[in-house]
């Protein structure tokens, strides 16, 4: 099995959104003889994008699955979504990947996006190739593309093949290293020819420059490459991939995957510069343990994605980290303390299933159907050597939207139909707002949380409206208060009666809500202290101007009476509910607004635009940084003004701005903005 590993890839194609990438996996898996036609985005016939969702908005919302053999030699591919709604979870598809093919677009070059994708890459201490495509289009610029991977930070790019020509003249490459012509044939095929005489001065250059690169990767090499002035083929090409395994070199490539040309070299570049699954770097466990890529240890498999197909049902895809396994395996969930049964196990190409009749190992990618207790983020390993991978981390969630029901009383139809899509996506959010009872759903931007709705709509024929969440402002008081709260009622035989005396002054922001019991002399019985604190805090949950919350405030009890028989938690409770409300009405109330810290990513051109307009939404800049033609821009933002920020921003920097926010703190809303919540709150009211 140890030759077979060694032979094997298992890799990502990733990139930002439009860069073409599932147009280049469907020209691998036509290169490979996986299909025999080229499936198109435009016309719906790819084989890695098969929802009806991504058919109709031409992208990919989920990760595609292929298995291909390339020479004799088992690969396994990954297509990781590229637009920013849906990278959620690009840390789980990394996880199950021992390297990637970055796709860069001849037309755009590296985007904002591309530079976090990047950064999600080198974090996973992934080796990359990079696939520069779209050669074949109007405005494709090589040079350009190839000069904004200077943009990644850690790439130290290798051109393995230079373009001939480009848009309708894109004839054919020349193999640096071979110092040789590639010309195609159009049925994506090659002929070798002589280096075109215009080009021959440029590919020598780029010749010396590429070995002096991969000189510079091995010390050894370095030395003899001064002395000598060159190296072998071999010594290239063994140093080459040493320097990629390790993450210091970046082989590049280039074709067009819509007209088919560059795949067979793709392909080639990452069976000979690529690392195997043997070569990962150990596993770490949830405790801290290790354990070895290897085929001789015990089985560990890791579950990074969950679908749902309509006949097959739920599909767990497991990445295989170590040791062997078959069909019909028994096999541990220790996060979950429960055992699995493998059935048959099935090899995924987009829809088509293909019972697996092998033995896999270490860097195999296989859907388990028909698990009964296993989901996302969890390792299925031996019984005897049990292992629980530690969770790579998911992005936070950046939009949040209310969930009602298009028919009344449908409101938990709503909820369960939902609720079902959280396993497939585990970047969605599903909450109830216990202040307002709304179903709440938040997911990575306004594209994710509308398709996962349309997805609930055709799957479990629920309809949903989507509507803006309600902002979770505060409330606080302005200053002190000295009240009572006297409680007495006579209905005939046994009445109520609590008296209580509570001095309440406000705290410094982020304090909550403090209680001191400074009773003395018995003025009150101590069993009916607690129930004044908890008449205090239930009239502080339901708020005094607009329903919100009251927060950051100090309340004394240090008087009050009490009467034999009359007196009772509930009435001393209704005590101090009449002394809180006194205490606003004397103190004063305002309103807190939550404040976010928004971070935006965009081209440097775009930059006034964004500080002008996060001005006009009350933000406050607090400053900017410039890298590689990206400014970052760090901002406090009321969350009021940009709970729709995502289309705001895709339509103000052409889809090139990225933006990532958290809340950061409470502030005193402006007089302007209190008053009107306050009015839309009370006209809320009288219509109930």
């Amino acid at each position: 099995m140890l030759d077979l590993l060694k032979k094997q890839r298992t890799y990502a194609l990733v990139g930002h959104g439009g860069s073409g990438k599932t147009t280049v996996g469907e020209m691998l898996l036509f290169t490979a003889g996986v299909t025999n036609r080229l499936g198109k985005i435009e016309e719906g016939t790819t084989v890695l994008d098969s929802e009806p969702e991504e058919i109709k908005r031409r992208g990919s919302i989920q990760p595609g699955f292929a298995r291909l053999v390339w020479q004799k030699n088992p690969h396994y591919l990954v297509d990781a979504p590229g637009d920013n709604n849906f990278i959620g979870d690009l840390s789980y598809v990394l996880t199950a990947a021992d390297g990637v093919i970055f796709v860069i677009d001849a037309v755009d070059g590296v985007k904002p996006l591309t530079r976090k994708i990047w950064q999600e890459v080198k974090a996973a201490g992934l080796p990359a190739a990079v696939f520069i495509t779209k050669m074949d289009r109007d405005r494709a610029d090589f040079q350009m593309a190839y000069d904004s991977l200077k943009n990644l930070q850690g790439a130290k790019p290798v051109l393995l093949y230079l373009p001939i020509g480009k848009q309708d003249h894109f004839t054919g490459l020349v193999d640096v290293l071979a110092g040789k012509a590639l010309m195609f044939d159009g049925k994506g095929g090659v002929t070798t020819a002589e280096v075109p005489a215009d080009m021959a001065d440029d590919a020598s250059a780029l010749r010396e420059t590429m070995i002096e690169n991969i000189a510079e990767s091995d010390e050894a090499l370095m030395e003899k490459y001064l002395e000598v002035g060159e190296l072998t083929p071999e010594e290239a090409r063994t140093a080459l991939a040493k320097g990629v395994a390790a993450g210091e070199l970046v082989p590049v490539v280039v074709g067009s995957g819509l007209e088919n040309k560059g795949g067979a070299q793709l392909l080639d570049t990452v069976q000979a510069l690529l690392p195997d699954p043997t070569m990962h770097k150990p596993w770490v466990g949830a405790d801290g343990s290790e354990r070895p890529s290897s085929h001789s240890a015990p089985f560990a498999g890791f579950i990074f994605k969950t679908v749902v197909d309509p006949f097959a049902g739920q599909l767990n895809i497991m990445r295989v980290m170590s040791g062997t396994v078959g069909s019909d395996t028994q096999v541990a969930n220790p996060l979950k303390e429960s055992k699995e049964r493998l059935g048959q196990l099935l090899f995924l190409t987009g829809k088509e299933q293909v019972p697996c009749k092998e033995t896999l190992g270490p860097g195999a990618i296989v859907a388990v159907p028909k698990l009964k207790n296993t989901g996302t983020g969890d390792t299925l390993c031996d019984e005897k050597a049990q292992f629980t991978l530690k969770k790579p981390t998911l992005a936070p969630t950046l939009m949040t939207f209310a969930l009602a029901a298009a028919v009344k009383g449908e409101e938990d139809k709503v909820y369960q139909a939902v609720h079902k899509l959280l396993d497939e996506d585990i970047t969605l959010r599903l909450s109830r707002d216990e202040e307002s009872a709304d179903i709440l759903l938040s997911g990575m931007g306004q594209l994710h949380v509308e398709i996962a709705v349309e997805k609930a709509k055709r799957r479990y024929k629920v309809d949903v409206l989507l509507k803006t969440p309600r902002v979770p402002y505060r409330e606080s008081f302005k200053g002190k208060a000295d009240v009572q709260g006297r409680h007495k009622k006579q209905t005939g035989g046994r009445g109520q009666f609590g008296d209580c005396f509570v001095r309440i002054e406000p705290l410094p922001p982020g304090s909550g809500y403090q209680f001191e019991d400074m009773i003395v002399g018995g003025s009150i019985p101590r069993q009916y202290i607690p129930a004044v604190d908890k008449g205090i805090q239930e009239s502080a949950a339901r708020g005094y101007l607009t329903g919100n919350q009251v927060v950051d405030f100090k309340a004394e009890l240090y008087d009050g009476s009490f009467h034999a028989v009359d007196s009772s938690e509930m009435a001393f409770k209704t005590a101090g509910n009449i002394a809180f409300k006194k205490a606003c009405e004397v103190a004063g109330m305002k309103l807190l607004e939550p404040i976010m810290l928004l971070t935006v990513s965009v081209p440097d051109h775009f930059m006034g635009d964004v500080i002008g307009d996060l001005s006009s939404r009350r933000g406050k800049v607090l400053g900017s940084d410039s890298q590689g033609g990206i400014t970052e821009i760090k901002a406090h933002v009321p969350m009021a003004e940009i709970l729709r920020y995502a289309p705001d921003l895709n339509s103000m920097t052409g889809g090139q701005g990225l933006f990532t926010m958290e809340f950061d703190h409470y502030e005193d809303a402006p007089p302007p903005v209190a008053q009107k919540v306050i009015a839309e709150y009370q006209a809320a009211k009288a219509q109930e």
